[in-house]
């Protein structure tokens, strides 16, 4: 998903950015990674629970590790990037992210489940890094008057990203995944077979960081031709005690981490999920290839959704998708077999206007305090940390269908704010 930095409100209201058509294509290619890069955790979190034996809540640690970095992140993003300008910004978000990835070599060689949690802990500070630098730099790169045809444009690449990256990982990283219990084995065996598979993880991120270190190099050659008025940038948020007391941005907030979570947790069980006797019964690397159409139907519900905001007010719309996605979340844990997975599957439709619409009625009519309330929002997104988290505790104490409960109560609360809105025009 494309996130809007604090910053991100007020990008593009003044100056305008001059910049080659390549530099746009570029900006717009970073889109695509981040996005895909978050949608592979939904490969690597059933690789490391076979890998390491782990329980779903062990196992959800991954999601924990990765979203936490936006809460601490964030902000010292801001900071940071009003100081050295988007373009350095974009350099050393794509470093760090570089060297997370690169991180994950030692970590196949350490075989402890931790070091891989260290890794996309600073894989996720580069992408926030970068999406603080990003979203803000889109919006100066041509006339102002199509900023928002640009970074709607950027957030479709988002998309295809998260569709495209999880069957390719799943043919990367859990095509070589053996059918050998390693409970099963001796500790020698064992340590050969985890040395082993986890070697494909280590191989496949480093090809990922020489992507990332190609793109950080054109950036920084190019960074003098990225010229943006940047004197005008929020730096933090210095105003936000003031917004928490209102109750609509605040209720925003908690729908925003609601979403996230919830949005995170599915992805993040659907490989296990349909791999389930009861719903599939197929390999997990033909499950992991399925997980596709799941931020597919993102991607096409961004579009479709673009289209009914013009004739449907977001509170009321926002209401309706969030209580199909409820609707299809039950359905598929009390159903089987292909009604099941469809059903999982198509909640990917459902999500896929929820964030900006959200984002868009908590921020309404705030004027210059836009980018505190913005800070605030993106600040939500560790719902992605904590709801996957609370999904694995319950799987393990129950099963996965029943663990659908969560996300279920998730986009019931946000219908029900999308519901007490419903007179705005978002």
């Amino acid at each position: 998903m494309a996130i809007p930095s604090p910053m991100a409100a007020t990008a593009g209201t003044k100056g305008q950015g001059v910049a080659g058509r390549g530099i746009v294509v570029a900006v717009v290619a970073l889109f695509f990674l981040w996005g895909g890069l978050t949608s592979l955790n939904d490969i690597l979190i059933p690789k490391l629970k076979g890998l390491f034996s782990l329980s779903y809540t062990e196992a959800m640690l991954t999601q924990f590790a990765f979203f936490t970095a936006y809460a601490v992140m964030s902000l010292p993003a801001g900071g940071l990037i009003s100081r050295i300008g988007y373009a350095r910004g974009i350099v050393l978000g794509l470093g760090l992210m570089a060297a997370g990835c690169l991180l994950f070599i030692p970590a196949a060689g350490s075989g402890l489940y931790v070091t891989f949690l260290g890794a996309l802990f600073v894989l996720a500070s580069g992408i926030t890094v970068l999406q603080v630098a990003a979203n803000p730099l889109i919006a100066h790169l041509g006339d102002p008057a199509t900023s928002h045809s640009r970074l709607t444009l950027a957030q479709a690449f988002n998309s295809l990203g998260t569709t495209l990256f999880p069957p390719v990982g799943a043919a990367v990283i859990l095509g070589s995944l053996s059918t050998v219990d390693p409970a099963t084995l001796t500790p020698a065996a064992r340590n050969a077979f985890e040395a082993e598979e986890a070697a494909v993880i280590g191989h496949a991120y480093l090809a990922i960081a020489l992507i990332l270190v190609l793109m950080a190099l054109f950036f920084w050659v190019r960074r003098r031709q990225i010229h943006v008025d940047e004197a005008d940038v929020a730096t933090g948020l210095g105003g936000a005690a003031s917004l928490l007391g209102n109750r609509r941005l605040m209720g925003a907030v908690g729908c925003i981490f609601l979403y996230v979570g919830a949005e995170v947790a599915i992805g993040s069980m659907l490989v296990n999920y349909l791999a389930l006797p009861g719903v599939l019964g197929v390999s997990e690397q033909a499950a992991g290839g399925l997980v596709a159409l799941y931020w597919g139907g993102a991607m096409v519900g961004r579009f479709a959704g673009a289209i009914a905001l013009r004739y449907v007010r977001a509170g009321l719309l926002l209401a309706l998708m969030c209580c199909g996605a409820a609707a299809l979340a039950s359905l598929s844990a009390v159903s089987a077999g292909m009604l099941a997975a469809g059903a999982i599957l198509a909640i990917g439709l459902m999500n896929a206007i929820m964030f900006p619409t959200i984002f868009s009625l908590g921020v309404e009519g705030l004027g210059e305090r836009t980018p505190q309330a913005s800070g605030l929002l993106c600040m939500a997104i560790v719902g992605g940390a904590i709801i996957p988290l609370l999904v694995g505790m319950l799987a393990d104490a129950t099963s996965l269908s029943v663990a659908l409960a969560v996300p279920v109560a998730c986009y019931l609360l946000i219908a029900l704010y999308g519901w007490a809105v419903r007179g705005s025009a978002g």
